[in-house]
């Protein structure tokens, strides 16, 4: 994922996301195939849907921590049995922003 080019809707001047389970998701596809399924169901009728081709990296490490909010990477959310969540945890996305970073703390003790 975080060597992939991916796909990422822009609407409203910034990057299309969604929110589910109180993380903001940051919706990526893989192909023009996979964005044009996403933009069958959430884009503006016959217009193109204009979006920015994004290293995965340059998502989780940069755009994500910017944001102030618990947010990850959604890609392919409109491909049947295809799609995959990268949440924001460590390992994921840079441990200042992960919401599992102060989890590790008492690892091993106890």
């Amino acid at each position: 994922m975080r060597r992939s080019v991916l796909l990422v809707p822009v609407a409203a001047g910034g990057l299309w996301s969604a929110w589910s389970g109180g993380v903001r998701w940051i919706c990526g596809f893989t192909d023009e195939a996979a964005l044009a399924r996403f933009a069958l169901h959430h884009g503006s009728g016959d217009q193109p849907m204009d979006y920015a081709a994004l290293l995965g990296a340059r998502i989780v490490d940069e755009v994500v921590p910017s944001l102030d909010e618990p947010a990850g990477l959604a890609v392919d959310i409109a491909t049947e049995d295809g799609s995959m969540f990268f949440p924001p945890v460590v390992g994921v996305v840079p441990e200042a922003v992960a919401v599992d970073a102060g989890a590790r703390e008492g690892h091993g003790h106890g």
